[in-house]
């Protein structure tokens, strides 16, 4: 909710950067913004655009700031900490949407996250830093079956007592699904 600014509309937050980044003019930067809005699964586009951010619940401002953020086509998608602050079940569809997006789009999707369920569930590779150094990298299965570092054994096992597993994730997106 902090990256939305609760002075302006959602609207005016999507159609201006569209505007001054594409070169769109009002109109097309409204009409590619209600469509990003679509296409990430907000079924009242034109309601979303008219509120401000304390209007929308905490799923729906993630939506909106990953439509903001492809709207533009981008070629890189950084996320930062997307599931931050979010139920296990809008969790699993956040990082659904990113997986199709990325797909969809083409494009690379480079997630920071302190999460390790959202690393086993979306990541092809991670790279663990500690003080801003690289402490390991490999793919993740890899790593995560066998961690070189003690320091990458240690966040594994002090991420299993409160961070959602991969097959919780996934159990709760086929519940969502179904």
């Amino acid at each position: 909710m902090s990256n939305l600014d609760p002075s302006y509309t959602i609207g005016h937050q999507l159609i201006e950067p569209l505007r001054h980044t594409q070169g769109l003019s009002a109109a097309a930067a409204k009409e590619r913004a209600r469509a990003m809005l679509i296409r990430v699964g907000l079924t009242d586009p034109d309601r979303v655009m008219r509120s401000y951010p304390h209007q929308v619940s905490g799923g729906m401002a993630q939506r909106v700031l990953i439509a903001g953020a492809i709207a533009g086509k981008p070629s890189l998608l950084v996320a930062d900490e997307p599931t931050t602050a979010l139920d296990v079940t809008v969790q699993a569809e956040v990082l659904e949407l990113l997986r199709e997006l990325q797909a969809e789009y083409g494009m690379a999707l480079l997630i920071v996250t302190h999460n390790f369920g959202v690393v086993a569930d979306i990541c092809d590779r991670v790279i663990v830093m500690r003080g801003g150094d690289v402490v390991e990298s490999g793919p993740v299965d890899d790593l995560f079956a066998a961690p070189a570092e003690d320091y990458t054994r240690e966040l594994i096992a002090a991420s299993l007592d409160d961070v959602e597993s991969r097959v919780e994730l996934d159990r709760a997106r086929i519940e969502v699904t179904a």
